[in-house]
């Protein structure tokens, strides 16, 4: 059951159950275009799903001189992923391939702090750290999810790990419209405690209760400004991001959340569900808190949406240097100092899986071949990116050799 569910998504899919809470519903209000000024912004934390989760928890190491906690639901430990794609879905979805262990993954975090691509581990300890497991999540094993607590812990971050809740694979909120246990669109699952009120509470201390009735505005912004190059979907990020920002914090000091969307629950596909049932506008009211909607996309070589935890964007996923991280960072900074970023953080020289291939033959699952443009699936069929011969099953099983004879054009060897 898991390895299905990993196939069907390399990531944000959930579920939920019905809830005994009463809770008023406030429904966010519909965007207006805008850009990301400047505020006086106080502390800076992350949150994020499944894919999401593992950016939240990228973004927590690489810049930990930033972001000063994290809420994660169903994720692993830092770079479990190893920038392949078949050790993220069977090692750190599923646990049928090893892994690297906490200890190894932290020995690379001091190994790249070392070198400067990523800030000294030392930050995160101390800081609020939240996780969440729910016992009916079948997409990431809680093995791996176990491991992301371990590490944490072992850089003396304060830890709550959530992993008692009947909960599928979701982000948990009293006004979800899922049942609690299930795994389905939108991913956003009911259950009968108020998670959200859980982690902000560990994240800042304690919370004021919830607003009922949204005071604030939803900004709509061009991600193309943030991106290295400017171009957000060169490195599959969509072109809307969004930021709540409450009344209060246009005049007064106020936090900033970050909160990442998983696999399927881009504004693309979902439109503003997570955004209107995530249950964090509601807290940002009444505790001061600016809600940050970064937007990763769809593409060929990212056909769900998710965010880069395992490279299928750039080698760099999981570095300061990463593209994506380098976007969101850029858009953190804007709302701490306003304007768009400086020209010293706009660029970055990665080099890519999907724009730089090798030479020669590529022996690689059909699914491999998807995720890094080399082929495309249709009907459950894989097919070589411009030539379309015909590969076989769309699986992490089914193994072809291909070459590529010229650009976005490839043929079995």
């Amino acid at each position: 059951m898991r390895l299905r569910n990993a196939l069907a998504v390399l990531a944000a899919a959930t579920g939920l159950t019905a809830a005994t809470l009463s809770i008023s519903l406030a429904a966010v209000p519909p965007p207006q275009a805008g850009t990301l000024t400047k505020y006086d912004i106080t502390g800076t934390y992350v949150s994020g799903i499944s894919s999401g989760g593992y950016m939240a928890n990228q973004l927590h190491v690489a810049y930990s001189g930033l972001f000063q906690g994290a809420g994660i639901f169903s994720a692993g430990a830092y770079d479990c992923a190893q920038n392949n794609v078949n050790t993220a879905l069977l090692a750190c979805m599923d646990t049928f391939q090893a892994r690297k262990t906490p200890a190894q993954l932290e020995q690379l975090t001091r190994d790249r702090a070392t070198a400067g691509t990523v800030d000294p581990p030392q930050n995160l300890s101390g800081d609020p750290v939240w996780l969440f497991h729910g016992t009916a999540d079948d997409t990431v094993d809680a093995a791996v999810n176990n491991d992301l607590a371990t590490y944490y812990r072992d850089f003396g971050s304060r830890v709550v790990y959530n992993n008692t809740t009947a909960a599928g694979h979701a982000w948990i909120s009293p006004i979800g419209p899922n049942a609690c246990g299930s795994t389905a669109s939108p991913y956003i699952n009911k259950c009968a405690n108020d998670v959200v009120e859980e982690m902000l509470g560990h994240l800042y201390g304690a919370v004021n209760p919830a607003t009922s009735t949204l005071n604030g505005k939803l900004v709509q912004f061009d991600q193309n400004t943030y991106a290295p190059g400017g171009s957000a979907s060169a490195i599959t990020m969509g072109r809307e991001g969004f930021a709540y920002v409450p009344k209060a914090c246009e005049t007064g000091p106020c936090k900033l959340m970050v909160t990442l969307h998983g696999c399927q629950q881009t504004y693309g596909q979902i439109g503003n569900a997570l955004m209107d049932k995530a249950y964090v506008n509601e807290y940002a009211d009444t505790n001061a808190t600016i809600v940050l909607y970064p937007q990763a996309t769809t593409s060929t070589a990212n056909p769900r949406g998710c965010w880069d935890w395992w490279g299928y964007q750039s080698s760099s996923y999981a570095l300061k240097s990463g593209p994506q991280m380098t976007a969101v960072v850029n858009m953190v900074k804007a709302l701490s100092n306003g304007g768009p970023p400086p020209t010293t953080t706009t660029t970055t020289t990665t080099t890519t899986t999907t724009t730089n291939p090798p030479s020669g033959c590529v022996t690689a699952s059909n699914y491999a071949h998807t995720v890094a443009a080399r082929a495309y699936v249709t009907l459950g069929q894989t097919y070589a990116l411009g030539s379309n011969q015909a590969l076989g099953l769309w699986n992490i099983y089914t193994t072809t050799s291909l070459r590529q004879t010229a650009p976005n054009h490839w043929v079995r060897c």
